[in-house]
């Protein structure tokens, strides 16, 4: 599966589940941004391996709205504490998309790790997220994205032929608080 369908399925999913979607940095969040950009999209411009965190300090912070980040492979390997963390605080409200494609797309597609020895899914488990699934096709992908913890999504290597984003971080940022509900309500 190519990650464009991977994001587009994610994006879908996020919209009819009311979710805040969390973008990783590069070519995930311009994809994201050319396949389904709505205000409730934040898209990661500029701080590698930090979507997990943001998306987790969200759906803590918001206990009552429906959060989703999407991560890559190379981004939750420069995060890995991220998993720790995850599996000690997150709630039923979020849900960390990690789709791995073996390598660092956006700085020209150099091999990660888990294009060798590293398994995200057996990190995340010994890290102590309690649910973590994976996906291999679009069935797989929209079956496993009603649960929470961890989803590793295997993708194809590429990056889409798509436009750069054209908002600046503080329209991506205005456009997202105005999206999200009063803290009260959610």
């Amino acid at each position: 599966m190519k990650r464009i369908d991977a994001i587009r399925i994610v994006s879908e999913e996020a919209e009819i589940q009311g979710a805040a979607l969390i973008g990783n940095i590069g070519y995930p969040s311009r994809e994201l941004y050319a396949v389904g950009d709505r205000q409730a999209n934040f898209y990661m411009l500029g701080s590698m391996g930090l979507a997990s965190s943001i998306g987790l300090g969200l759906s803590l912070a918001r206990p009552g709205l429906r959060v989703m980040a999407i991560d890559g492979d190379g981004s939750v390997l420069m995060n890995l504490g991220t998993l720790a963390t995850i599996a000690r605080h997150a709630r039923k409200n979020y849900l960390l998309v990690i789709l791995d494609n073996c390598c660092y797309g956006s700085t020209g597609s150099q091999p990660s790790c888990t294009a060798g020895c590293a398994d995200l899914a057996g990190i995340a488990r010994g890290a102590g997220v309690s649910d973590v699934r994976e996906a291999n096709n679009a069935e797989g992908l929209r079956h496993a994205l009603a649960g929470s913890g961890a989803l590793l999504v295997r993708v194809d290597k590429g990056n889409a032929p798509v436009p750069i984003i054209d908002l600046s971080p503080a329209q991506i940022l205005e456009r997202f608080s105005g999206s999200l509900p009063p803290s009260g309500s959610s």
